[in-house]
């Protein structure tokens, strides 16, 4: 007898006996949903907006943090500190950054400011001016660069002078064209009011302001970032565009008030009975920083 005969015969009587078939004598083939399921992918969770802000939030806990998040100093160490890293790069600029709480819904804060020592050269602004008559006149030797009447809405409205970066308007123009350009000039800042000046009778003097000065914008969140300064300009200078800037900025948001606003809102309170006033826009951090060095904490502005 064969050895092949032999175990064929082996293996025929184990299984009889013991009811285990040989696994040399039988595969096994299933098509069992059991099966299947094992060969298909596991679906995604979705996760919810909780569980997404706590993943955030442990995930920027993580992240490595500027040496200086946490340490506040004064705006003569901060500068020293500044001039150090950059002591290779003499001609990069500080920058500064100021937090504003701005709540929803309120204007975002801006102004003008005239620096002792720029940081930039200025841009030239290209000016828009809604007037008509004598006033026209005086926007065009002012140096204008579009000036008209309602005439200039549907060219304004189509997007003809997307370029003007200052739109003014007169007292007697300023309802017929808020109805049609408020969706369009709102979004981008150019809209013009009475709160930011730009709806004026003194066109003629506003140009003039608007050419020795430049303008600073808060974005939608309320920061204002500005350069302010180059390294290798001397501390003193420094210092003197640091300070007039936070103060432009403070009496813009209603953080700072002039000696005169100060007493007519003292008697208007004694008058009223009223509760003390409140900014518009309460500023919570200022920063210090330049082109490659850290953002540092002002502790005494």
């Amino acid at each position: 007898m064969s050895f092949s005969l032999l175990r064929r015969r082996c293996t025929g009587l184990f299984a009889t006996q013991t009811g285990v078939v040989a696994p040399l004598c039988l595969r096994h083939f299933s098509s069992t949903p059991a099966v299947l399921a094992s060969r298909v992918a596991a679906k995604k969770l979705k996760l919810t907006k909780k569980q997404l802000a706590l993943i955030a939030k442990k995930r920027a806990e993580k992240r490595e943090r500027n040496a200086y998040a946490q340490e506040k100093m004064t705006l003569s160490d901060a500068i020293a500190v500044l001039r150090a890293v950059e002591v290779a790069r003499p001609h990069s600029t500080y920058e500064i950054t100021i937090r504003t709480a701005m709540s929803r819904g309120a204007p975002v804060p801006t102004g003008r400011i005239n620096l002792p020592r720029e940081a930039k050269p200025k841009r030239e602004a290209r000016i828009l001016v809604f007037a008509e008559g004598r006033q026209a006149e005086e926007a065009r030797r002012a140096g204008a660069h579009v000036v008209g009447g309602l005439e200039l809405v549907e060219s304004v409205a189509a997007g003809k002078h997307n370029n003007c970066t200052t739109v003014l308007c007169t007292t007697s123009l300023i309802r017929g064209i808020t109805s049609k350009l408020g969706r369009v000039l709102g979004p981008r800042g150019l809209m013009p009011s009475e709160r930011r000046g730009t709806v004026t009778d003194d066109i003629e003097g506003y140009i003039s302001r608007l050419s020795s000065t430049t303008e600073w914008r808060g974005d939608k969140s309320g920061t204002i970032r500005m350069p302010i300064a180059k390294i290798h300009f001397p501390v003193e200078d420094v210092v003197k565009n640091v300070k007039l800037f936070v103060a432009n900025v403070k009496r813009a948001t209603g953080n700072l008030k002039d000696d005169e606003g100060e007493a007519d809102a003292k008697v208007e309170k004694g008058k009223s009975k009223s509760k003390s006033i409140k900014p518009v826009n309460a500023i919570t951090r200022i920063l210090l920083s330049s082109t490659q060095g850290p953002g540092i904490l002002i502790r005494d502005l």
